[in-house]
């Protein structure tokens, strides 16, 4: 277990802090060639707007305390489980974070000009997807984020990121009714039938 604490460590916080440097540097991209933002927060107080701040909030949290458990041994702070805190169920959780990776840069890539964060006002020029992974599932983007928490949690098994695992379900769970119902209002009986064929989940 000695062995494999700073590669856990070093993975960990490299890997957070690319996502936000790929995700930030991708946003930045896009609004600079589209001219407008990709990110939808939504009107100040709705639901899409708290549940944007939470995952932000949460974001934060795991980018600092993972960059931070590089340089300082801040576990008995987070609550780690010493039943759970074993290299097989570390290296588990390292594999699903990958998976995760992997599988969410695939999806946007699918989704391509119709891929957003969050709830777009703007109408024009969006498709509705029905092919490929959307054939299987209504909300395949939200699996692989929610399968990428889960590998977070048996990463670094404690309170701390149990905390965010449940966090992050509940918020993405919410998530996907608020767009479904914005989708059904945009897309009407087409959106209907889609949703009578495919499962929200699996």
């Amino acid at each position: 277990m000695e062995s494999l604490e700073p590669l856990i460590r070093y993975f960990l916080g490299i890997f957070f802090l690319m996502i936000g440097l790929q995700f930030g540097g991708r946003t930045l991209g896009l609004y600079r060639r589209m001219s407008f933002s990709y990110i939808n927060y939504g009107g100040k107080g709705t639901a899409p707007w708290w549940h944007r701040q939470i995952f932000n909030v949460f974001r934060t949290l795991i980018v600092s305390i993972c960059v931070i458990r590089i340089f300082v041994d801040v576990d008995a702070w987070l609550g780690v489980f010493p039943s759970l805190y074993q290299w097989p169920v570390l290296l588990v959780g390292m594999l699903l974070l990958l998976v995760s990776f992997a599988s969410v840069n695939y999806l946007q890539a699918y989704m391509h000009e119709d891929w957003r964060s969050g709830i777009d006002p703007r109408k024009e020029g969006r498709n509705l997807l029905t092919g490929g992974p959307f054939a299987r599932s209504r909300n395949p983007l939200f699996i692989s984020v929610m399968a990428g928490q889960l590998g977070f949690f048996l990463a670094l098994p404690s309170v701390f990121s149990l905390v965010c695992l449940i966090a992050g379900v509940l918020v993405i769970t919410r998530q996907a009714r608020e767009e479904e119902k914005a989708l059904a209002s945009d897309f009407g009986s087409q959106y209907d039938d889609y949703r009578a064929r495919v499962p929200r989940w699996l």
